[in-house]
């Protein structure tokens, strides 16, 4: 079994908000393989199916991102999950908006959801699949920068964006996340 975790905050304020990136990969994810999500427990919205042929728990936490780390160990406890059955998607500075990248362990890189997953679980050693959301302008800090709606230019480029995230949780899920790496990982660089 799988755990797939999609960080965000929860509400319509941030609901199309850089670091929302997680929750609309996972109402994507969900929407493509048919998982409900229906049920509200361990802190955290959730649904159960298969992803790629595989048992998983899909599973938004709603304690705000801060504290994201709640849910993501309510959950492992109760299922019985190692970081090796987790997946967690999430919006990172570090890469231009649609940039899609996979890694495995590693610290928090400052993201305070990652933070509190890893405090929480007491383990980094999970799949990250890591969503470019661009860096903040000089004159705006990362944590106001984060909260921002997209614009209307970001908007119309979020379809492939999450697209692409799906397929890489999906790749993960049946292939593991070497291939999927391999595949995520080398972007082709147009001459």
């Amino acid at each position: 079994m799988k755990l797939i975790l999609g960080l965000g905050n929860p509400g319509r304020t941030y609901a199309l908000t850089r670091h929302n990136m997680g929750f609309l990969v996972l109402d994507a994810l969900a929407g493509r393989e048919g998982i409900a999500m229906a049920g509200s427990k361990f802190d955290a919205h959730m649904g159960k199916g298969t992803v790629a042929g595989t048992s998983a728990i899909l599973a938004k936490p709603q304690t705000f991102m801060n504290l994201t780390g709640i849910a993501a160990g309510k959950l492992a406890r109760f299922f019985k999950l190692g970081t090796e059955d987790m997946i967690i998607v999430h919006d990172d500075l570090d890469f231009p908006l649609g940039d899609v990248r996979i890694k495995v362990g590693g610290g928090d890189g400052g993201h305070n959801g990652l933070r509190s997953v890893i405090d929480h679980l007491g383990n980094p050693d999970f799949v990250r699949v890591r969503l470019g959301i661009g860096k903040p302008s000089s004159h705006c800090d990362a944590e106001h920068y984060v909260l921002q709606r997209f614009s209307g230019t970001e908007m119309e480029a979020l379809p492939e964006i999450i697209d692409e995230a799906c397929d890489a949780v999906r790749e993960i899920v049946s292939r593991g996340p070497q291939r999927a790496m391999n595949r995520f990982n080398t972007k082709v660089t147009k001459n």
